[in-house]
C-alpha cells in the first residue's frame, strides 16, 4: 500500500499544464527533456504563455528535438520571442533552421560540447534554473524514473530550482541512477499519450559490407557501444553468434535490444556493472520501450558516467563503433557539419573513441559510407574545415571497401591507407590532392 504522505504530496502538486507553468518567470534559463522526454502538454502551455507575451527573454536549451517541439516552441510566432539553443541538432532542428534562415530570422543556435561534459556544463556554465520533462509514473515510495532519457537531465533534476514534470504511463520505468523523488518536483501534470517513436534510417546497400567487416573485429566477451541506423543494425545481425558480449552504450537501440533478447549480450565478462546493460539515452520505438520497462538487467546512468572515457576504459576489450560524415587524409574527423553548417553535433563519439583506446584490448572504430549524395561526393576528403575528432585519436576506419588502422601510421601512410578504402572512382583524384598537399611525394 502506498504511503499516504507521498500520495498526498503528489495530489497537492498535481495540476493542469496551464497552472504548472504559471510560476515560470521572464528571463529564465529553461532546459527541456531530450527526445522522447519532451512533454507535449507542458510545451503547449509554455508556448501559449510566450505567445501571449507573458514570458519574455527566455533562453531555452534542448537536444534532439522531435515533433512536440515543432508544434510548440518552434512555431514562428513563438521562436521570434525566445532564444533557442541545441546541444545536438536533429532532423527537426535542421528543418527549422532552414526555414528560419530562408526568412532572414535567427536560427536555433548550437552549443558545442562532448556528451560526458554536458551535465557539468548545464549546471556550472549555463546555470539552468527551470527544467521541463516527461517522467514515468510515481511508485509507492514517491519515486518517478527518467525512463528513456537519463543523459544530462538526471544531474539537472537534482540541482535545478524549478522542476515541472509531465507524468506519462507510457514512459518506461527504468532501473539504475534514474530516480526522481516527488519532493524534488514543483508541479506535476498527467498526460498519458503514446510516446513519439524514433524512426531508424533506412538500410543502405553498403551496410552489410561494413557490418561484416566490423563484426569480424569484435571478440567474444567484448563490451560494445554503437548507435542507431543501418550500419549498427547490420553489425548486430553479424554478431548474433558471438558469446557473452557486454553493453555499455550511449544509445540503447533496437539492435542492442535484439542482442540481449537472443542471449548474445549477457554482460557476464564485464568488470564494471557485470550482467547489466548500461545506457544513458534511448532513441527507439515502442518495442524497445516495452523491453526496457521494469527490466532489472537494463540500467540507465547520467552521461557524465556512461560517456566518461575513464569509466569506459575500465572495461576490457571495449569496442566503440561510431559513424561520421567525413574524414580527411590526415585522419581528422568531421562528424557534425556539412557545407559549413551545423548538421548534428559532437555528441558522445569522441568520448567513446578515447575511452575505447584506453581499454585493455579495446578498439575505436569509425564507420562511414565511401560516398554521399548518391555517389557524387567522396566522404574521404583531402582536408576538412571543422574537426570533431583530432587525427591523434583516430584508430580503425571502415568503409564498404575495407578496413585500415591509422594508429602508428605516418602522415604519408595514413593518406595512402585511406585512399585504398575510398570509392574507386575517387582514388586517383585523392592521390593527386595528397601530392599537392605534400602528404605523398
Amino acid at each position: 500500500m502506498a504511503h499516504s504522505y507521498y500520495t498526498d504530496e503528489y495530489k497537492a502538486k498535481l495540476t493542469t499544464p496551464e497552472k504548472a507553468v504559471e510560476s515560470m518567470q521572464s528571463g529564465s534559463t529553461v532546459a527541456i527533456g531530450m527526445a522522447h522526454a519532451q512533454p507535449p502538454a507542458l510545451l503547449a502551455a509554455l508556448a501559449d504563455r510566450i505567445r501571449a507575451d507573458e514570458l519574455k527573454n527566455l533562453k531555452v536549451y534542448h537536444k534532439i528535438s522531435m515533433q512536440h517541439m515543432v508544434d510548440t516552441l518552434f512555431r514562428p510566432e513563438v521562436m521570434e520571442r525566445i532564444e533557442t539553443y541545441s546541444l545536438f541538432l536533429s532532423a527537426m532542428d535542421r528543418s527549422i533552421n532552414k526555414r528560419q534562415l530562408e526568412n532572414g530570422k535567427r536560427p536555433i543556435d548550437y552549443v558545442p560540447c562532448n556528451f560526458y561534459q554536458m551535465p557539468r556544463m548545464m549546471t556550472e556554465s549555463i546555470h539552468v534554473d527551470s527544467l521541463i520533462l516527461t517522467l514515468s509514473p510515481m511508485d509507492r515510495f514517491g519515486y518517478f524514473t527518467l525512463g528513456t532519457n537519463n543523459d544530462w537531465v538526471s544531474t539537472l533534476v537534482h540541482r535545478c530550482n524549478h522542476v515541472i514534470v509531465e507524468v506519462n504511463e507510457n514512459m518506461p520505468r527504468v532501473f539504475g541512477d534514474s530516480l526522481v523523488h516527488i519532493s524534488e518536483v514543483a508541479a506535476v501534470v498527467e498526460n498519458h499519450v503514446p510516446l513519439l517513436e524514433f524512426e531508424d534510417h533506412p538500410p543502405q546497400p553498403e551496410d552489410d559490407a561494413i557490418g561484416k567487416y566490423i563484426a569480424e573485429m569484435i571478440p567474444d566477451g567484448a563490451t560494445i557501444q554503437m548507435g542507431i541506423g543501418g550500419i549498427p543494425n547490420a553489425i548486430a545481425r553479424y554478431i548474433e553468434n558471438h558469446r557473452d558480449l557486454g553493453i555499455h552504450t550511449e544509445v540503447f537501440s533496437r539492435g542492442i535490444m535484439n542482442l540481449v533478447k537472443k542471449g548474445v549480450a549477457t554482460g557476464k565478462r564485464k568488470k564494471l556493472n557485470p550482467r547489466k546493460h548500461i545506457f544513458t539515452i534511448t532513441l527507439a520505438d515502442n518495442e524497445v520501450f516495452e523491453f526496457i520497462h521494469d527490466n532489472p538487467s537494463v540500467e540507465s546512468y547520467p552521461s557524465v558516467y556512461v560517456n566518461d572515457p575513464l569509466v569506459i576504459s575500465q572495461h576490457d576489450d571495449f569496442i566503440s563503433i561510431n559513424s561520421t560524415i567525413e574524414i580527411d587524409l590526415l585522419g581528422q574527423v568531421n562528424a557534425e557539419s556539412i557545407g559549413g553548417l551545423e548538421f548534428s553535433g559532437s555528441g558522445g563519439a569522441h568520448d567513446f573513441m578515447r575511452g575505447a583506446f584506453r581499454s585493455k584490448g579495446g578498439k575505436s572504430i569509425l564507420a562511414l559510407y565511401s560516398t554521399a549524395r548518391r555517389g557524387t561526393l567522396s566522404r574521404i576528403v583531402p582536408t576538412i574545415s571543422l574537426i570533431t575528432d583530432p587525427r591523434n585519436d583516430s584508430e580503425f576506419v571502415v568503409t564498404e571497401y575495407g578496413v585500415t588502422n591509422l594508429k602508428g601510421k605516418s602522415v604519408k601512410e595514413r593518406a595512402l591507407a585511406l585512399i585504398e578504402i575510398a570509392h574507386p572512382k575517387f582514388r586517383e583524384e585523392l592521390l593527386v590532392k595528397a601530392r599537392e598537399l605534400k602528404l605523398v611525394l
